[in-house]
């Protein structure tokens, strides 16, 4: 909706920067302060209607969604930080949560949790949410930068496993590259040579631990192409199952297999010796990220650990210097590197 007759107003007044609109430029656009801007959003206090419905007006027109601090919902030396998960149900998240809450609880800070289930629009729902009830946003986001910077203007923002492309945006990465490089090398020193993997990725596409598995690969000559990297369907125990079959039915002779996570390594063992096949006596199987389940299941899974409380640790030490204005670490200070844990499966 815009305001009659204010157009030109409007284009003299509308934010300029990159972000969501501020307080400011609604009271610009509504001709009014911002104490009468804020009057009219949370209605209180004496406020003429026709100004009220002006001000409703402005910040429809600029779609102002106000924060914590605006609505005076913040505590003095409260923090709120939001984080986003793609699945609850993996017990990787749950893990990372651990790790911000280890931290943020002694500091008196609070941590809400969020779903995306990697569906866009239910993240583009979670930035909504957490940019007018958080004080920061940690997550694992797929939105472009220009996106999360329109949903999450002015708020501290630490993406994890990713790098961003805004450098006023944090960020907490794993090197993809040294754990699959590690895995891979530990399976060849057990005489492995057919090596195949299990990823997960848009269609047509690789994520960056199977674009570092075949450059391993690759680079010790190993003879394994593309066609030796299957897709799981889903990053479950039920999408190992659905790509160890894919890859077996390809290549009977594997002789290893990288999961892309530990999950999907588990449903491969499940399906290898659904098939007869023995583990790891016919097929050795390596998972990636560290689950306590993994050492649960028979035979206990090798895998690549990810410090998952690490990651998590890190987010909030991020989210602590900016909110005090600071540049957000970069370097050693914000990646985790994956250790090789050698258990049965292979």
């Amino acid at each position: 909706m815009v305001v009659p007759g204010k157009e030109q107003r409007h284009a003299a007044h509308a934010p300029t920067r990159a972000g969501r609109a501020t307080i400011v430029d609604v009271a610009n656009l509504a001709g009014v302060s911002r104490q009468t801007v804020s009057r009219a959003i949370n209605d209180k206090g004496e406020i003429d209607p026709a100004t009220k419905e002006r001000v409703l007006a402005a910040v429809r027109t600029l779609e102002y969604r106000p924060s914590r601090h605006a609505r005076g919902l913040r505590r003095p030396g409260s923090v709120t930080v939001g984080l986003i998960v793609s699945d609850l149900a993996n017990p990787y998240f749950p893990e990372v949560a651990a790790g911000m809450l280890e931290v943020a609880k002694p500091q008196g800070w609070n941590v809400t949790v969020c779903e995306s289930r990697n569906v866009p629009e239910e993240e583009r729902e979670a930035l909504d949410l957490l940019s007018r009830q958080a004080d920061a946003i940690v997550g694992y986001c797929d939105s472009a930068d220009d996106v999360l910077a329109r949903y999450a203007s002015g708020l501290p923002i630490v993406l994890l496993e990713r790098a961003p492309d805004e450098t006023r945006f944090g960020s907490v990465g794993i090197d993809f590259e040294a754990g699959v490089r590690e895995g891979v090398r530990h399976l060849m020193g057990r005489g492995h040579r057919r090596i195949g993997m299990l990823d997960s990725a848009l269609p047509g596409t690789h994520s960056l631990r199977g674009e570092h598995f075949l450059a391993e690969v690759r680079a010790h000559g190993l003879p394994v192409d593309e066609d030796w990297i299957a897709p799981a369907d889903g990053q479950s125990v039920a999408g190992g199952e659905h790509g160890i079959a894919l890859l077996l039915d390809r290549h009977p002779d594997l002789s290893a297999v990288v999961g892309f996570n530990d999950l999907i390594a588990i449903g491969a063992m499940r399906e290898a010796r659904r098939r007869g096949l023995r583990v790891p006596d016919d097929i050795a199987v390596l998972g990636f990220d560290g689950l306590t389940l993994g050492e649960l299941v028979e035979p206990p899974l090798t895998t690549l650990c990810i410090d998952k409380r690490q990651v998590g640790r890190l987010a909030v030490e991020q989210v602590t210097q900016m909110l005090k204005g600071k540049e957000p670490a970069a370097g050693e200070g914000a990646w985790v590197v994956p250790e090789l844990s050698v258990r049965a499966s292979t």
